[in-house]
């Protein structure tokens, strides 16, 4: 057909069927009758669009689409966002966005690849084998190798970089087997070893030629390339050099689900409160680790507060070698009784934790959490001073003090409190030193700077009782703090716990070929220690994160660390589209 005909077909009139006898109706209506056929007409065409767009929202869902802008504020400004070396909140923070592992964790705690296309775990937990995927890519376009994570292990080991991770690589060797395949090998079965692969890697090409001694003041610390969800898009600094304002942007080429929120920017400050100070005037939309004092101070008003259970516990360890006192079971029991636990989380962490009675971090396992003791404050008070009774203490008729004959001696109930000078601690102090007075006993609280305390009280082993945090981690591994080989410095277990039997469950619990297993073993050893009662367990905190109503999907399990938030970041998103369900995936 040519240009000719189709312009005479365009052009050509077309006569509607039966339009003369239409029309020849219309002009015979009279004005009564044509009103009423307009109006149904018009009725019949407003009801076909309003049909339509029925049908249309029935069909159509709310997705999320890349866009929008979250800026968070952090204390402290950032040094090394090095995977390496990250020290501070700010280090790991952007750490966790730029860099990724071979592994991958989920919010729910499960170990997805991530530049890796498989992990093999042998038989006998002693060797993982890892390739590399084909598609992963440093964020400047070239791939990622097995050299690059073995010169990532190497530079971890290596004593001269001193990296705080060194210690989780003990005893691991790498082999390797081609440009894309490498083999972990173990010299003794250690299941959480995998959190390991969770590493960022370091791009060697990049690294290669800074020696040791410049490691830590490369410009590569603060200009960081690696294969993370975001990629550095912006920074400025300080009259000082030092970066006050980092801008991320998803990274194109990631492995997997790119994430949707288009800008994610970081300012820095000083001090909690003058992050505060910002967040109230608007100037940072989200801000994470607020202690619970100082929630109060914060204008929440369209904001989430979310809060999720950290690895860690806080409790009073005794140090029954050096307080004759402490030696004796029944006041363990009765302290353990008396202790106010609930109103330390309620008015000391604004109910910001979790109350447990055993070594394990509430949100570890579903049992870590229940409680031993469930009557209430009054009763167990009253329980603690009849266990104590039948003792034989007795109360002293001019100080009130509780005192038992032991020989020809009378020993007093009375020992001292050794914490940190945090505010918190402090609190929590002040608290257990009132409520354990009620029960006849003398406590004096000892406070002491955190460098004083590790170097003078902890290591040495000079405390009656110390009110103290432990870090557990999500793999859940206690053995460093209560195995009875852990007892003298530079050991953590602080109790200085000694029992065959905990020994026992916590060994086969650390080289077990499975969760399950770990999991059995973690709970015959809480068993044990809450029949022994070497401390009195009081909470797990909780991680404070706040973050405007504009950020959907938010889903934060129980965190190993602060950074874990962004887990499950790639989900995050501001904004959204319609689109009809046919369409979607």
């Amino acid at each position: 057909m040519t240009i000719k005909d189709l312009r005479a077909l365009f052009l050509r009139r077309y006569n509607i069927p039966k339009e003369r006898p239409i029309k020849r109706a219309l002009r015979s209506f009279t004005m009564a009758e044509k009103t009423v056929f307009y109006f149904f007409t018009t009725l019949f065409i407003l009801s076909g669009f309003i049909l339509v767009w029925k049908v249309s929202e029935a069909y159509l869902v709310q997705v999320p689409i890349q866009g929008g802008t979250l800026v968070e504020g952090v204390v402290g400004n950032p040094r090394f966002i090095n995977p390496v070396l990250a020290l501070s909140e700010a280090d790991k923070n952007l750490t966790a966005l730029v860099y990724s592992g071979l592994v991958r964790l989920t919010p729910d705690g499960k170990v997805v690849n991530d530049l890796a296309s498989s992990v093999s775990i042998g038989d006998n937990h002693l060797s993982y084998t890892v390739v590399i995927s084909d598609d992963a890519r440093f964020q400047d376009g070239n791939p990622v190798t097995v050299d690059d994570v073995i010169f990532t292990f190497q530079k971890i080991v290596d004593p001269m970089i001193k990296s705080p991770k060194r210690g989780n690589w003990d005893g691991v060797t790498l082999e390797k087997v081609d440009a894309h395949t490498l083999t972990f090998r173990l010299k003794k079965a250690y299941t959480p070893f995998i959190y390991n692969l969770t590493t960022g890697i370091l791009p060697k090409h990049i690294w290669k030629n800074v020696t040791d001694d410049e490691f830590s003041f490369s410009q590569f610390n603060t200009l960081p390339v690696g294969t993370g969800p975001y990629q550095v898009e912006g920074v400025e600094r300080n009259s000082g050099g030092i970066p006050d304002y980092y801008k991320l942007a998803p990274y194109e080429n990631i492995l997997g689900q790119k994430p949707f929120i288009r800008n994610l920017i970081f300012k820095f400050y000083p001090s909690e409160d003058a992050l505060i100070e910002a967040y109230n005037k608007g100037n940072v939309d989200a801000v994470g680790g607020i202690s619970p004092e100082k929630m109060a101070d914060l204008d929440t008003r369209g904001a989430t507060v979310i809060h999720s259970p950290l690895p860690r516990i806080f409790a009073v360890f005794f140090n029954q070698s050096k307080s004759k006192v402490l030696l004796e079971k029944p006041v363990r029991l009765a302290l353990d009784l008396a202790a106010p636990k609930e109103m330390i989380v309620e008015n000391v962490l604004g109910t910001f934790g979790t109350v447990i009675d055993g070594p394990l971090p509430a949100g570890t396992y579903k049992w870590s959490a229940e409680r031993k003791n469930t009557g209430s404050p009054e009763e167990r008070l009253v329980e603690a001073k009849e266990i104590l009774a039948k003792a034989g203490w007795k109360a002293n008729t001019e100080t009130g003090l509780l005192e038992k004959k032991v020989g020809s001696a009378t020993m007093t109930l009375s020992f001292s409190i050794s914490t940190g000078d945090a505010p918190e601690l402090r609190a929590v102090a002040d608290a257990l030193r009132g409520a354990w007075e009620k029960l006849g006993a003398r406590i004096d609280v000892s406070v002491f700077e955190t460098g004083d305390l590790n170097g003078n009280v902890i290591r040495p082993r000079q405390f009656d009782a110390l009110l103290f945090g432990e870090v557990v981690g999500r793999d859940a591994d206690v053995y460093p703090f209560w195995h009875s080989s852990q007892r003298n410095d530079p050991g953590l277990n602080i109790a200085l716990y000694a029992n065959t039997r905990a020994d026992k469950f916590l060994s086969e619990a650390r080289g077990a070929s499975d969760q399950e297993t770990t999991e059995r073993n973690l709970h015959l050893f809480q068993n044990e220690v809450q029949a022994d009662l070497p401390a009195v367990f009081l909470y797990t905190p909780s991680f404070l994160y706040v973050m405007p109503e504009k950020v959907k999907d938010v889903n934060m399990g129980p965190l190993s660390v602060s950074q874990d938030r962004f887990l499950g970041i790639r989900d995050w998103y501001i904004e959204t589209d319609r689109v009809w369900k046919i369409f979607l995936d």
